[in-house]
């Protein structure tokens, strides 16, 4: 069981926070790399050349690893830090998760609005039970999530899931199983722990396996 409480289910590289000293799946961390006029950029994606640069997808990590120097001391050179650069890291998490439930959605493999909802989890097609982190508590207890650690995510906001659905505001969406539900939970473990709270089935164990550094590519 991985830190996001997804299942590694595949052979993933590992890297090593360069905050926290902890080794994770590499799909757990923020990759960066050192851009032009030396400027450290995160790549979301992991596409971008150049020696990548890890960090936990943790808020706390991102401010210690900006705050101490931590990404020059990796780079081995001086380089410039954005300084609201953990805000950077969770706007383009939020844009990539809105993407994958748009794309979930043109595939006709996500519902939104309650009884939609509701009627996926009693067929047992959902997957994946999405709410809004602003949506009513009390309104969102009446659904209860598929079986499984990582099936309730609630890291992104109505506005944020309306904008996968083309609509103003969401408070309960659904995923049907498929590659990109396990995408989406993948992001949705970064995009939690940077902004600095955890959705059902998202905790963070108490051990993590050491490694060697936190750079290279993956």
């Amino acid at each position: 069981m991985s830190r996001g409480g997804t299942n590694k289910t595949r052979d993933e590289p590992e890297r090593r926070c360069i905050a926290t000293g902890r080794t994770e799946p590499a799909s757990q961390l923020i990759r960066f790399v050192v851009g032009p006029e030396d400027m450290v950029v995160p790549d979301i994606l992991g596409r971008l050349p150049g020696r990548g640069i890890w960090v936990s997808a943790d808020r706390a990590a991102l401010e210690t690893a900006a705050r101490k120097g931590l990404f020059a001391r990796a780079a081995r050179r001086k380089v410039a830090v954005p300084p609201d650069l953990p805000v950077q890291v969770e706007t383009l998490l939020a844009r990539r998760m809105i993407e994958l439930v748009a794309m979930a959605r043109k595939a006709g493999d996500a519902v939104a609005g309650y009884e939609k909802v509701k009627a996926a989890l009693t067929d047992g097609q959902a997957a994946l039970l999405l709410q809004a982190s602003d949506g009513s508590e009390q309104g969102k207890s009446k659904l209860r999530p598929p079986p499984g650690d990582h099936a309730h995510v609630t890291c992104l906001t109505g506005s944020e899931i309306g904008l996968a659905f083309g609509r103003e505001h969401v408070i309960h969406a659904a995923l049907m199983t498929g590659g990109l539900t396990t995408r989406v939970v993948e992001e949705a473990t970064r995009l939690s722990g940077v902004r600095g709270k955890t959705s059902s089935g998202m905790s963070r164990p108490a051990d993590t396996r050491p490694g060697e550094n936190g750079v290279g590519d993956a």
